[in-house]
């Protein structure tokens, strides 16, 4: 009986009732170059973990366009480099207030930062630092973002 009902929910069951992942972007924002190149992280506003900037698809805008929306809303990303193609996508899991959480896929695309303001709209909400990509894989917690940052 338990292989029956096994063979049910792993053939129909499961598939129906599984969701496709919500998407993102992600903005990896950084400067300089080589052993110089650090990367712009900022604290989330709910646990205060380090992440990079990130949200959902704007309307009107492609994938780097809303990414960078997000480092200049989350960061004070003013000026950059877009590049159009994303470098890698991690998941992790959404959580909401409610306790409930559903999976989340987040495109990566990389910027070339040349201007940080010191008043952007989340100023009062997070915190944000220059650190190398190392130490940015060693604090942030989703394991595809930490190989992402130890290839750039």
């Amino acid at each position: 009986m338990i292989s029956i009902l096994n063979n049910l929910w792993v053939n129909y069951l499961g598939p129906l009732l599984q969701r496709p992942k919500r998407q993102q972007v992600a903005a990896l924002c950084y400067r300089g170059k080589g052993d110089g190149k650090e990367v712009l992280l900022i604290t989330s506003r709910g646990t205060g973990r380090w992440i990079i900037p990130k949200g959902w698809p704007i309307r009107g805008k492609n994938g780097p366009q809303s990414a960078m929306q997000e480092a200049w809303e989350e960061a004070g990303v003013r000026e950059g480099t877009e590049n159009p193609d994303a470098i890698g996508s991690y998941t992790y899991d959404k959580r909401q207030a409610s306790g409930w959480s559903f999976p989340v896929e987040t495109m990566v695309y990389p910027f070339a930062v040349d201007a940080l303001e010191d008043e952007f709209p989340e100023v009062a909400e997070r915190e944000r630092k220059w650190v190398s990509a190392d130490d940015a894989a060693n604090l942030v917690q989703e394991p595809e973002l930490k190989t992402i940052l130890r290839n750039i």
